[in-house]
C-alpha cells in the first residue's frame, strides 16, 4: 500500500527505489514511444514468454533519477544499468495490468528495446511506472539546475 504523499517522497528516489520482479523478455521496437506500440511489443514479449517453460529470472529493479539498474534477486550479480537520458517511455500495460514495461536506446546497437517485467500485483507495476516518470522530472530538474548557472 502506497502513502497518500508517495508522489511527494524525493529523498527516497535520489537514493533509489527498490522493486522485486521477474524479467519477462525483450523485444525490438520501432518508435521510441507509444501506447499502441509499447502494447503490442507487450503483447510479442507475454506470448513468446509463455511459450518457452524457462522460469522468469527474479530481477531487483531500482530507479533513481540516473536510470534504472537491475540485479539478479537470488546472485545479486548486476544484469544491466540504464541510464535515464536512454529510457523513452515506461508504462503499466492496460490488458496485462501486473506488466511493467520501458523502452531504451541499446547502448550496444542503438536500437530500441522494449523490456518487460511482471510485478506481483498491479499497484506495483503502477508504482514502478510512477517512479520512473518521477526520476525523469528529478533528473531535469538537477539538469536544469546545474545549466541555470551558464
Amino acid at each position: 500500500e502506497l502513502p497518500e504523499s508517495w508522489a511527494d517522497m524525493q529523498e527516497p528516489l535520489l537514493e533509489g527505489m527498490c522493486f522485486t520482479l521477474k524479467y519477462l523478455g525483450m523485444t525490438l521496437v520501432e518508435k521510441p514511444k507509444g501506447e499502441d506500440m509499447a502494447a503490442a511489443a507487450i503483447c510479442r514479449i507475454v506470448a513468446t514468454a509463455r511459450v518457452g517453460a524457462r522460469k522468469f529470472q527474479k530481477v531487483i529493479l531500482t530507479v533513481s533519477p540516473r536510470g534504472i539498474s537491475l540485479q539478479d534477486a537470488d546472485t545479486k550479480e548486476m544484469v544491466e544499468n540504464i541510464s535515464i537520458y536512454r529510457i523513452s517511455y515506461c508504462t503499466t500495460d492496460k490488458l496485462q495490468n501486473k506488466v511493467f514495461a520501458y523502452v531504451a536506446q541499446s547502448q550496444e546497437s542503438g536500437a530500441l528495446e522494449c523490456h518487460a517485467f511482471l510485478s506481483p500485483k498491479k499497484k506495483i507495476a503502477q508504482a514502478v511506472t510512477l517512479t520512473v516518470a518521477q526520476a525523469f522530472q528529478m533528473a531535469l530538474d538537477l539538469w536544469e539546475a546545474a545549466h541555470a548557472g551558464r
